[in-house]
């Protein structure tokens, strides 16, 4: 049996649930609610002493790390090649955004949303301009590369169909539609390929994304 620990609040959990949603890959869902600090339980440090999510644990086989999960799950469950190219060019380039992704795409999409959001909620301290707007032209940065590298000649990052790659990007570029704010709301070739990925995935896109779609409207009622 294939038990899944996540948090939808979390990027790459929710890249996760796309994939299991998508694949019909049978599993059991174990919620860790990261506000309420579940992910130290002791119970929970056992499976990932990072305290990290997501966890898998097939058949007694312990898995973190959400890149790792995600390329594991399509090579032991026969998903469509899509997600994850046999060919060896096509799963390098795959692995070549996701390797880029760690350091790019997913802590300066992450930063945007810690500082506007996750930090003024923690500490009821108003949010800092300064540090957001660095945040922000850092992630500009970032957002060129994937219209100039990975989307220059593609419809999709890594090629003429969706792959995990996709997921794990366009879960982060979403965080910051938290603090209601759409990071790519001035870039047509990236809502394009937004749309393509929800196109591709179908509902499991907005059922993902539901806590993150409430977060965004409470923040717009109490302003």
């Amino acid at each position: 049996m294939l038990l899944v620990y996540l948090d939808l609040l979390s990027q790459p959990c929710r890249a996760l649930h796309v994939l299991l949603t998508c694949t019909g890959i049978p599993h059991t869902v174990r919620t860790v609610a990261l506000r309420k600090g579940e992910h130290r339980s002791a119970e929970f440090t056992k499976l990932n002493p990072m305290n990290k999510v997501p966890v898998v644990v097939d058949n007694n086989f312990i898995l973190t790390e959400s890149d790792a999960i995600l390329k594991y799950l399509v090579t032991k469950y026969n998903a469509p090649e899509h997600w994850y190219p046999r060919q060896p060019e096509r799963r390098a380039r795959v692995d070549e955004y996701t390797a880029w992704h760690h350091s790019n795409t997913r802590p300066h999409a992450a930063r945007v949303f810690i500082l506007e959001v996750l930090l003024p909620t923690q500490t009821s301290a108003p949010v800092d301009e300064e540090q957001l707007n660095r945040a922000l032209a850092q992630l500009d940065e970032t957002l060129d590369k994937l219209e100039s590298m990975f989307l220059r000649r593609q419809p999709f990052l890594c090629g003429d169909d969706v792959s995990v790659a996709d997921l794990l990007a366009v879960c982060e570029l979403m965080q910051p539609l938290g603090g209601d704010r759409d990071v790519l709301k001035d870039r047509p070739q990236l809502q394009r390929w937004r749309s393509r990925v929800q196109a591709a995935v179908g509902d499991s896109f907005d059922r993902a994304h539901a806590v993150l779609y409430a977060l965004r409207d409470r923040r717009r009622a109490r302003l």
